[in-house]
């Protein structure tokens, strides 16, 4: 990391972290994390006294490189985006950061594709994926996955006039109708095993998705229902519409390099940690419930 591009270091008494103005969203110690950090150092004590201490490839490149590399898409709001003033926020990037805070290096965003997340993560050019990542038996047959830290589902986003015909979700699955999902997603894999008659298209991030689906070029988009609220706050007068109840509930994780049981041992533990204190549940408000931060999006 070059520190003299576009960079700073924070200024806040007693943070002594290393901070990219372009690209690290951090959030004040006193407020959030402070009243997690004693627990967390219990939780690293704990983590080395029961270890049989093994190889750590992983682990032992973020302490001597001190920086947490994790990637995402920063293009899945409200899990990631890129706000006005063009930084990476979120509810990923809040857990990304605590996680850096708590491992007491920096954090590092890698803007990856999300079809290619996976790939990134077993090459070694991230630590962690924390992008809105389903946790599947497929995944975790190529990485080691912590959680569920949140919970959330499918559906379909469509227009107000298509809806108002609809009676069964099943009416979609017919050649003469238009569905996107995102490549590589549980979206994409939901539609090719409930929808399979239907006309699949793979998108790159919901932002095309979504004007395809206002232009007319497709009936409906499937994602995680939090995108797909976030998308018709957006777009108020757009007449978008989604599908009720939820066509699936799906556990979301972290995505963590399967040959670092060390590593994975103290995420885990974190994770744990930051469950007990409450920083989660109150992560999940402030992103999943609190519509205050939409302003700050292009």
């Amino acid at each position: 990391m070059d520190k003299n591009s576009n960079s700073s270091y924070c200024h806040h008494p007693g943070c002594r972290y290393y901070l990219n103005d372009d690209i690290f969203y951090i959030l004040k110690l006193n407020n959030i994390f402070k009243p997690v950090f004693c627990a967390l150092t219990a939780v690293v004590a704990l983590c080395l006294s029961s270890l049989v201490f093994a190889a750590s490839p992983v682990l032992d490149r973020v302490v001597e490189s001190g920086v947490l590399k994790v990637a995402m898409s920063v293009d899945q709001p409200p899990f990631n985006m890129r706000s006005r003033d063009k930084k990476v926020i979120g509810f990923d990037v809040d857990i990304a950061q605590a996680l850096a805070e708590a491992m007491q290096v920096m954090l590092e965003i890698v803007e990856t594709p999300f079809a290619d997340l996976i790939a990134t993560l077993t090459k070694g050019d991230a630590d962690l994926v924390i992008s809105g990542m389903t946790i599947t038996p497929e995944r975790t047959r190529q990485v080691g996955c912590e959680g569920p830290f949140a919970l959330s589902g499918k559906s379909m986003l469509t227009t107000a006039r298509i809806k108002d015909v609809v009676e069964d979700v099943t009416v979609f699955n017919d050649p003469e109708i238009r569905v996107v999902a995102l490549k590589n997603s549980t979206s994409e894999s939901f539609v090719q095993r409930n929808l399979p008659e239907a006309s699949l298209d793979t998108i790159a991030n919901y932002d095309e998705g979504v004007q395809m689906l206002l232009t007319g070029r497709i009936d409906a988009m499937v994602a995680d229902i939090p995108i797909l609220k976030l998308t018709m706050l957006r777009y108020p007068g757009a007449g978008l519409s989604m599908i009720e109840p939820a066509l699936s509930v799906e556990p979301l994780g972290i995505a963590i390099p399967g040959n670092d049981e060390q590593f994975q041992n103290l995420v885990r533990n974190y994770m744990s940690t930051l469950d007990k204190t409450g920083l989660t549940t109150r992560l999940r408000e402030k992103w999943f419930e609190d519509n205050s931060w939409i302003p700050l999006l292009p």
